[in-house]
């Protein structure tokens, strides 16, 4: 296997997910269940007997080593057709295949339709740059609970927080290749409602760009990349290699203490684990508000549980809950393999492209700003600096899956 890190960009996972959203949702790598039924057991699983694990010199199981999701999709969301029906049949499996490599078959970013244009410049990334999924799980989906495997509703509170801030982005895409027909609104003069994280149509500072371009690295839960763990009696420690330099670190302390003060707000909150029979369980909250899962953001609270079930299978199941934006909680189950430690190595992340690309983002507005005031150039305000080549692409709000 080979591990890729820096030289991908940060936009792998998201193309992925993009790619399959429509068919599949949001698309993760997850363990691969054997064929031959039509409700195949888990892949750790002989006649429901869980394999033994290996043990750390102080008797907890050992999670320690590199870990990935071995180019395996499975949507993380249910398809409705399958309602509460959690593996495939090995006949919609075998579809499931062929619709993968129809799929991976397509030009993608390579389509150089409109060549010359603002469109074309702006796919920026050739097909190269993106890995594409190799194989199918039998798993309907990653969510678990609720049983028919779909999101729980939102909130009114977080429509209408979401709506907001969708509107608005479409606003400033207005009169762009990119956007509706019409002049500049006067929303691209006003803040965004919430504070943003998104690739909205301006550059006007460093906050108008996107999270990615930011370097804010990858909120959690990561749902991607290679993780490396290494473990002691008092923590555990999580590397994660993940996009285009934004991977990181976390510690988890194990420990039996109270989270910290609310008034304490963190990145990736405040985790505190423990140690539940043969699963390490964490507790996550003190989020901030630069933060967005699925519409939650600081509110959020995860628990999180560890279970190697075998000599090569790492089980994460994972509950989010936030009242202010999901009607319920939700639980979802995720399957890292083990790669062997002697061909693989997983490098620090630094996200050098992106530091460097919003100082070119802002520098060329300037630039282009200048010279639209001396008639010399296009206004800036009616060029798509956001959706990422049109109407094709996930990043424009006017075509990208909305939240039900």
């Amino acid at each position: 296997m080979r591990i890729k890190t820096k030289s991908r960009m940060f936009l792998v996972e998201m193309a992925v997910v993009s790619i399959l959203a429509v068919a599949l949702a949001e698309t993760t790598a997850i363990g691969q269940a054997p064929s031959g039924s039509s409700a195949p057991a888990a892949t750790h699983a002989v006649s429901g007997v869980t394999k033994s694990v290996p043990k750390t010199p102080w008797g907890k199981p050992d999670l320690q080593g590199i870990w990935s999701n071995e180019g395996t999709i499975v949507p993380f969301e249910r398809p409705k057709e399958f309602g509460d029906r959690q593996f495939l049949t090995d006949a919609e499996h075998q579809k499931a295949l062929d619709d993968l490599a129809k799929r991976n078959a397509r030009v993608g970013r390579d389509n150089r339709a409109g060549r010359g244009t603002e469109k074309d410049v702006a796919r920026a990334y050739n097909d190269l740059w993106f890995d594409k999924p190799t194989a199918v799980s039998y798993r309907t989906s990653q969510i678990i609970d609720p049983p028919d495997g779909r999101m729980p509703a939102y909130t009114l509170e977080a429509q209408e927080r979401i709506k907001k801030q969708r509107d608005y982005l479409v606003a400033l895409l207005q009169g762009t290749s990119g956007g509706k027909p019409g002049p500049v609104s006067p929303l691209r003069y006003q803040p965004p409602p919430d504070y943003n994280l998104d690739r909205m149509n301006r550059a006007d500072g460093p906050e108008d760009r996107s999270s990615d371009e930011r370097c804010f690295l990858n909120p959690l839960p990561v749902g991607g990349g290679v993780t490396r763990i290494v473990q002691s009696p008092e923590s555990v420690d999580f590397y994660y290699d993940i996009g285009q330099g934004t991977g990181f670190n976390r510690v988890i302390p194990i420990a039996n203490r109270p989270h910290l003060p609310k008034e304490i707000r963190q990145y990736w909150g405040d985790s505190v684990g423990r140690w539940e029979g043969d699963t390490f369980v964490v507790d996550v909250t003190n989020f901030t508000h630069e933060t967005n899962y699925r519409g939650s953001r600081e509110n959020l609270h995860l628990i999180e549980r560890y279970k190697r079930v075998d000599a090569n299978t790492l089980e994460i199941t994972i509950t989010a809950e936030d009242p202010t934006t999901w009607i319920r909680p939700f639980t979802f189950v995720r399957e890292l393999k083990k790669n062997p430690e002697k061909p693989n190595q997983v490098y620090e992340g630094g996200c050098q492209e992106g530091d460097y690309a919003l100082l070119g983002m802002l520098a060329n507005t300037r630039a282009a700003e200048k010279l639209f005031a001396e008639g010399k150039g296009p206004d800036p305000a009616k060029e798509d600096n956001a959706s990422g080549g049109g109407d094709d692409s996930p990043n424009n709000p006017l075509t990208a899956p909305q939240p039900q």
